[in-house]
């Protein structure tokens, strides 16, 4: 089946909203299992769900088995290897008590993207497309960045600054493994990909787990029940970012994804019923005109 030109979008959407539930649910297995534990959830209790899905869509797709080459392999290491080093940076940055401007930083992720993009997978940036990442991106900023008065502390500054270029580097990864898989359909090259990626991450957090802190890999394994979703949560949004990248450029992907933010911000104010101000218009009017630019941009 011919994927159709908007098939990205959906998938992105999709992958942002499950990834905020994920998000909520991984933040509180942080307070007890701790980060590296909480971090473990992820891979762990989402492979059964990505082999699961991987299973559906190859059988489903009558297409060959894809085989990963070398290139596939090494591609899918560096991004896995960088996500978890991004997942480990995030979620102790949210420990910190400068937490929300180390999570606002985050959210240049989309810059990163297009740098390593054209640097590594030699994707051109037009002017349309840089656009859109710098308004989409300063709109971010705007909404999320705290107010007059908090305090800084440069150690979560500099892990949300980190997590950002790791989660950066780990979407380019991601893209260059399932490009490489030689004449594959697009689905089955990503929900492959995932789940040697997660294979992967499953196996190296294990083995750091088993030797440095054994209790936690106890205590992650004996958290099974409200773990069990997060897993699910965790393998839905990731398959859904790699169908992305399978069709579409990672800056696109993750500067579209940055409308998790903009769900999140108005959901927050409907619930509690506040204005919003002039500062939070300003935000949205850039997010929102970013996000126009982008999708405008992808029918040209």
């Amino acid at each position: 089946m011919t994927p159709e030109p908007w098939y990205w979008i959906v998938f992105t959407i999709i992958a942002a909203a499950a990834q905020t539930g994920r998000n909520a649910l991984q933040r509180d297995l942080t307070k007890r299992l701790g980060t590296v534990g909480a971090t473990q959830v992820r891979f762990l209790y989402g492979l059964p769900f990505a082999g699961l899905a991987c299973a559906l869509i190859i059988g489903l797709s009558a297409q060959p088995m894809p085989v990963p080459g070398a290139a596939s392999l090494l591609w899918g290491l560096g991004g896995a290897v960088a996500q978890m080093l991004a997942t480990v940076l995030l979620l102790a940055a949210m420990q910190g008590k400068s937490f929300v401007v180390a999570i606002s930083l985050t959210k240049i992720e989309p810059v990163w993207v297009a740098l390593f993009a054209l640097v590594l997978l030699s994707e051109s940036l037009d002017l349309g497309l840089a656009t859109a990442i710098a308004l989409a991106t300063a709109g971010v900023l705007t909404l999320s960045w705290p107010e007059r008065g908090m305090k800084w502390a440069l150690r979560p500054v500099l892990m949300g600054i980190g997590s950002g270029a790791l989660f950066g580097m780990s979407s380019i990864g991601f893209r260059g493994a399932i490009l490489a898989v030689p004449e594959a359909h697009y689905a089955g090259a990503a929900s492959l990909m995932l789940v040697l990626s997660m294979t992967i991450q499953t196996l190296i957090l294990s083995a750091w787990l088993r030797y440095a802190h054994p209790g936690t890999l106890t205590a992650v394994i004996q958290a099974w029940r409200p773990s069990l979703l997060t897993g699910a949560l965790a393998a839905g949004a990731s398959l859904s970012w790699f169908l992305a990248f399978a069709l579409e450029s990672a800056a696109r992907v993750r500067t579209l994804a940055l409308i998790e933010l903009l769900f999140a911000h108005l959901i927050a104010k409907g619930l509690f019923k506040q204005g919003l101000s002039r500062l939070e218009r300003i935000g949205l009017a850039l997010l929102i005109t970013g996000v126009v630019i982008l999708l405008a941009g992808s029918w040209n």
